[in-house]
């Protein structure tokens, strides 16, 4: 098993110290830090525990100056060793750490005191309790306490075994869940061409396969040439990891700490967010400029406070967000001002006066983690697709009460009976307006009612209690009223009863006052028959057709049906189709038939 641990602490309580005494390897990458013994960007390391559990260590930096650095090493991390000093006990920077990982709302860690060489048993016991009040309000109020010496090696053995049992109580993420990897180191090696690194905190990620870079520049299509981990090729990363991706078709000048690969099409990307405080300043005393951090990404955002817990961020950039995402708010400053959970990362318009303050009251009404109800309600119906990148459902989730599956639709039960009820009462509108309409059409009924998708509307149209025929909608037993046609349709069947198959021209219909709407009703009565090119029979014509055609020589000509049954090419053609359809005729080749018998 793998899993990524961050240091967390006040600069210089030993964080770096702790790490290279654990794993043998120096986290501190640059000459200056080493130089200056003061961690300035993240660190790297790694090393098996008792267990077999592979750990790797992003080490993190605790002076104020570079905060930015050090949420971007925490962002990604499930687990946090938290440092404090034996001799120098909870100080400045401890808060801001505190505060990130609650804002995070990281849960799985440990309180590990250091120095311990340097203090006295009693000063270790205050410096415990100090630390278990400043923790209490956060994932961490019940860690476990671990006290070590690094230079001594006092201590170590225990906090190995200790950081084994917390990692094996860590849920394990899906692999199969969606990639959204925040990157927070982008190189060129030689012969290897562009290299990202960052934490895999779920989904697996193999050699081969194409992600999309999201990015300051939107979206880019990159293809992962190869992987490592802990100094190790592999094939296949899975979470949780520290890994190294050689990308393809990217070079590393547009490559930037925040940028994310992601799995295509898994994710919906937005500037904007409804979020809810999960701790610190309330959102009306918060400055409306800001920085948030989301994984490895630092935002310049804008906030719009709708109360003390709930509002919308304006960020300078879409990222990809999802519901539950954790974010930490800091001033333009250094000062992290508290936290937030996004509600809602696709959030709608504000556009009418007294919005703001309705918008509150419905992010007031959402729990922390559901939400797919109330978005399918908002909209009406949305695709599971669509929910899903939202993050507002996984993959098989079960549709919630109140929510109707149609196809790859989830339908609200609520809308969908609203729609049935105006769909109903507008059929019932045309049949009164126009008696003699055969309905409302099916394409016009979907435009009428505002609907995402036609494939919704058969669930509509039963809702209803409608019936659809020849691509209209109507009340079931509705029978068409010819109105003043009744005499024109009854002199056109005394017409086809004398010779059954010479079917009117356009121009005889029309001086008998038969246009399509008299005919389409005439054909909804059961009076006629309408074939294609115009051509209009007794609905009996086909049957004495058939008597016809059965005396005929089999298999017959077009020509030899023309003649048998004393009508034109213009009538033959279609009416032998609409035969073939029936099954009662059969095409052998392009100029026979026969009856089939």
């Amino acid at each position: 098993m793998t899993y990524v641990v961050a240091t967390a602490g006040h600069v210089d309580h030993g964080k770096s110290t702790l790490v290279r005494a654990l794993t043998g390897i120096e986290p501190d990458r640059w000459e200056e830090e080493r130089r200056r013994g003061l961690t300035i960007d993240l660190g790297f390391a790694w090393t098996t525990l008792p267990s077999g559990a592979d750990v790797a260590f992003v080490d993190v930096p605790g002076h104020e100056r570079f905060i930015p650095n050090m949420l971007a090493g925490l962002g990604p991390a499930p687990v946090v060793l938290f440092v404090v000093a034996a001799d120098e006990g909870w100080s400045a920077q401890s808060d801001d750490h505190r505060d990130a990982l609650a804002a995070l709302g990281i849960e799985h860690g440990l309180l590990v005191i250091s120095r311990a060489d340097r203090a006295t048993d009693t000063r270790i016991d205050d410096v415990i309790a100090s630390a278990r009040v400043e923790l209490a309000d956060t994932g961490l109020a019940e860690a476990p306490v671990v006290v070590v010496s690094a230079p001594e090696g006092r201590g170590l053995d225990e906090l190995r075994t200790t950081l084994d049992a917390v990692l094996a109580r860590t849920p394990r993420p899906p692999t199969s869940g969606r990639v959204r990897f925040w990157i927070d180191r982008a190189f060129t090696r030689t012969g290897a061409g562009t290299v990202v690194t960052g934490t895999l905190a779920a989904g697996a990620i193999g050699v081969g396969d194409t992600l999309e870079l999201v990015g300051a520049d939107g979206y880019r299509a990159v293809d992962v040439r190869g992987l490592h981990s802990e100094g190790t090729a592999l094939t296949t990363a899975a979470p949780v990891s520290r890994v190294a991706v050689n990308l393809r078709g990217v070079g590393v000048d547009t490559l930037n700490r925040g940028d994310a690969l992601v799995t295509p099409g898994a994710w919906h990307s937005s500037a904007q967010a409804d979020i809810r405080r999960v701790g610190g300043v309330a959102f009306d005393d918060v400055p409306e400029q800001l920085v948030v951090h989301l994984g490895s990404a630092a935002l310049s955002a804008r906030l719009r406070p709708f109360d003390a817990d709930h509002a919308r961020l304006t960020f300078a950039r879409a990222v990809p967000l999802s519901r539950g995402d954790r974010l930490v708010l800091r001033n333009p400053g250094q000062r992290i001002v508290g936290g937030g959970i996004v509600l809602h990362p696709d959030p709608p318009e504000l556009r009418r006066r007294g919005d703001s303050a309705r918008r509150a009251t419905a992010l007031a009404r959402m729990s922390d983690a559901d939400g797919a109800a109330e978005e399918v309600a908002r909209r009406g119906a949305m695709r599971v697709a669509e929910l899903q990148r939202l993050g507002l459902v996984g993959e098989g989730d079960a549709a919630p009460a109140g929510v109707r599956v149609v196809d790859d639709w989830w339908v609200d039960e609520s809308s969908c009976a609203a729609w049935a009820e105006r769909l109903r009462r507008a059929v019932v509108e045309v049949h009164a307006r126009d008696p003699i309409a055969a309905g409302l059409s099916r394409s016009g009924a979907s435009v009428m009612l505002g609907l995402p998708d036609g494939a919704l509307l058969p669930t509509v149209v039963a809702g209803a209690g409608l019936v659809s025929v020849d691509g209209h909608l109507s009340i079931p037993g509705h029978v068409p009223d010819l109105g003043d046609a009744k005499e024109a349709i009854s002199a056109l069947e005394r017409r086809l009863t004398e010779h059954p198959f010479r079917a009117p021209e356009a121009d005889d219909l029309s001086a008998l006052g038969l246009g399509a709407r008299e005919l389409a009703a005439a054909e909804g009565t059961g009076r006629i028959l309408r074939l294609p090119d115009g051509v209009v029979l007794l609905p009996t014509a086909p049957a004495l057709a058939m008597r016809t055609l059965a005396a005929l020589p089999q298999p017959f000509t077009t020509s030899e049906a023309r003649q048998a049954l004393g009508t034109t090419r213009r009538v033959v053609i279609p009416l032998l189709e609409h035969l073939d359809r029936r099954g009662w005729t059969r095409r052998i080749d392009a100029g026979h038939r026969e009856v089939v018998r």
